[in-house]
């Protein structure tokens, strides 16, 4: 029986989670605040954690950093819908969280009832999910240990930089574990390893920024990422390393609910060397931004004119059970782009996604998916490998290079 650990200051929270998910069937054990679920944690030993945000004596965010530490497990933060709550959630997912919910505060007509059908929900997605909670807790930790030491040497060499994200070379590997190359057709996709036109690291190995290109690469180019559950910590050391040399235009399609995905956004932008923003409809994306969907509104190519994209939002029917969709972007932008275009799936649970890689490849485009190894959760990218359509499999610290090869032309001629 699946194991969850509920953790809240809240007697009466606790209650309604508790009583939620024993009656879906999971074995529960409650914890009063971060202490508590420390040694809880490590008596009980959870497959899944509930984890309140704020709390007394020792907060969500510190309790969460040290289980994951020393007993890494799938945490599930519930935060309260706030300006200061959405940044501590994108903190939490940062540092290890796997996903999150936010309580109910009268604004949005949820109630406690609805909360306890999405915890279930929830739950049940982790505990039937191809999840890696040793992946998710490597790829955590180096991330946030990394960027806080490039921040503290910033702050030592008055470098105005916000942070960096992970780069330690192996740092994701899974300790007996491999990356698994599905098969995926006659056209069977290669694991990635940095060709020539992948560019170096821009200082050091040690250093995360941005590589540095190398040779010849298309002008234009476009592209599309797409994930979900333990996407966001991905995301971000992606975007610390991406050039902005390369000049691309990127659209990215982040499962979050509406009024995470600006925040994000903001973090992204922090971040990068790319202007990044929130999506907003009929604006036009140039070489050297990005685009975030904003949440509950899909984000569609409108046009592809002069090296810039005029993309448009849709608040139609949900796809997948979401929305934003990652399909509707990508085959929106397969349809529609002519410059040279690149789709890239990461984690996340469900298919979202693989129909758009797809429409990308038949497009002439190229494909990219995350591996298992470094892939929280081994769904959407599964799922886009087994359509035979992905050009190339990437571990999580080798994506940007994977990106930049694919706009390689290095060698190539007009002939």
């Amino acid at each position: 029986m699946t194991r969850v650990l509920v953790v809240d200051d809240s007697q009466f929270m606790r209650t309604v989670v508790d009583n939620a998910l024993t009656e879906a069937g999971y074995d529960v054990e409650t914890a009063t605040n971060g202490s508590e679920a420390i040694e809880t944690a490590a008596a009980y030993d959870p497959d899944i954690v509930t984890m309140d945000v704020e709390m007394p004596e020792l907060g969500g965010i510190d309790a969460l950093e040290r289980i994951m530490a020393t007993n890494p497990t799938l945490i599930l933060m519930l935060s309260v819908h706030t300006e200061q709550g959405t940044e501590t959630t994108l903190d939490a997912l940062e540092r290890g969280a796997i996903d999150f919910l936010h309580k109910p505060d009268g604004s949005d007509g949820r109630t406690l009832a609805d909360l306890s059908s999405e915890v279930v929900a929830k739950v049940d997605e982790l505990a039937n999910a191809n999840v890696s909670s040793i992946a998710l807790a490597r790829a955590s930790a180096s991330a946030y240990a990394t960027r806080s030491s490039r921040a503290n040497r910033d702050v030592v060499t008055g470098r105005a930089v916000a942070g960096a994200g992970a780069d330690p070379r192996g740092s994701l590997e899974v300790s007996g574990g491999s990356t698994t190359n599905r098969p995926a057709g006659p056209d069977a996709q290669r694991t990635f390893s940095p060709g020539s036109g992948a560019g170096s690291k821009s200082e050091s190995d040690d250093d995360p920024g941005p590589i540095e290109l190398e040779g010849d690469h298309a002008d234009d180019p476009t592209v599309v990422l797409g994930a979900s559950t333990g996407g966001p910590k991905i995301v971000e050391a992606l975007f610390e390393r991406l050039p902005a040399d390369l000049g691309a235009k990127v659209l990215v399609v982040q499962h979050m609910p509406e009024g995470f995905t600006e925040r994000f956004a903001e973090r992204l932008d922090r971040l990068s060397e790319y202007d990044v923003r929130e999506a907003s409809d009929g604006e036009l994306v140039r070489a050297g931004e990005a685009a975030i969907a904003p949440g509950d509104a899909h984000l569609e190519v409108a046009n592809n004119v002069g090296g810039r994209l005029r993309v448009r939002l849709d608040d139609g029917e949900r796809i997948h059970g979401v929305r934003p969709a990652i399909d509707v972007t990508m085959q929106s932008a397969a349809e529609t782009a002519v410059d040279p275009l690149c789709g890239v799936v990461l984690t996340g649970m469900g298919r979202d996604g693989a129909a758009g890689i797809e429409s990308i490849k038949r497009a002439g485009g190229h494909t990219i998916a995350q591996d298992e190894a470094t892939s929280p959760v081994f769904g959407i990218p599964c799922q886009a490998i087994q359509t035979g359509c992905v050009d190339d499999i990437a571990p999580a610290t080798e994506l940007v290079e994977t990106i930049v090869d694919a706009f390689d032309t290095d060698g190539e001629t007009d002939e």
